[in-house]
């Protein structure tokens, strides 16, 4: 058995905030680098341009790539040979956020409760995903997500006669309706099977894969170049600027659900797709 204190986890979790608001990760800055080269409309590469000269700023100067910093999310496997001491992980890892997001300058965008919209004043409580696994580690994955994208995701219980087809209509119907919105290009996570639930956790996980890692599944593989295929030609295009680059990835996960049911989530996300990931 392996002990770890609450206070190493909530250390851990502060540096994490800071850094996932502030530092691009590699794989979406050489999808936005790319884009330059393959995007047709010169209104729209500039647009890419100052995008990736905010991320190099934001990088160099440790500064909040957007003012919005997000709700945050995590998904977090605990081993289940590890004994944390101290607090409990939960406690930990809001004690971590508030840290960060104080000591970090990161904009505190959480209210207690929906609708008497008081502030928590240090982005807290966060949302949690647990997973237990084997081993005496846990790794923690970290997503702040701003609700200029979050509040243009979408979900539908489809018939399981709809199939693919219906799949790929809600996806880009979905897009289409968020436009410019979401701060394109969008990195968009489509969450298939499940609950209803399950098909929006699922969704908001598969922005946190690299988005130069496709499906393991080649029939899923193969759905993702589709729909990323099929968005590039809506012309949204960057922030709305119109052209062929709407979206920079789309990542598919699955699971399974029910013999009635064809559950689909979409989680919209914006071109900077902040995550990080740490192992304790």
């Amino acid at each position: 058995m392996r002990i770890i204190n609450s206070n190493d986890i909530a250390e851990v979790v502060k540096g994490m905030c800071i850094k996932a608001n502030c530092h691009i990760n590699k794989d979406i800055k050489s999808a936005l680098s790319n884009s330059v080269k393959t995007e047709k409309s010169d209104i729209s590469k500039g647009v890419i341009e100052n995008l990736l000269k905010n991320a190099e700023i934001a990088d160099s100067k440790e500064v909040p790539i957007c003012q919005d910093t997000g709700m945050a999310v995590f998904f977090i496997e605990i081993g289940n040979e590890v004994f944390v001491e101290g607090d409990t992980i939960t406690d930990a890892v809001n004690k971590g956020v508030s840290m960060g997001y104080t000591d970090g300058y990161l904009r505190k965008s959480v209210v207690r409760d929906p609708l008497d919209r008081v502030n928590t004043k240090d982005n807290t409580p966060a949302v949690i995903y647990y997973d237990f696994v084997k081993g005496d580690k846990i790794k923690i994955t970290f997503a702040p997500k701003g609700f200029g994208s979050e509040n243009k995701s979408g979900l539908k219980m489809l018939n399981p006669s709809d199939g693919i087809n219906g799949v790929i209509d809600f996806v880009i119907e979905t897009v289409k309706k968020a436009g410019a919105n979401p701060c394109p290009p969008m990195v968009i996570g489509v969450g298939i099977g499940g609950t209803m639930d399950k098909a929006a956790q699922i969704a908001k996980k598969a922005l946190t894969r690299d988005i130069d890692v496709p499906n393991a599944n080649p029939f899923y593989a193969d759905l993702e170049k589709t729909l990323l295929e099929k968005i590039n030609k809506l012309g949204i295009g960057p922030q709305g600027m119109g052209g062929t680059t709407t979206a920079l990835a789309v990542n598919v996960e699955t699971f399974p659900t029910h013999i009635a049911g064809l559950p689909v989530a979409v989680n919209v996300n914006c071109h900077a797709t902040r995550h990080t990931v740490e192992i304790i």
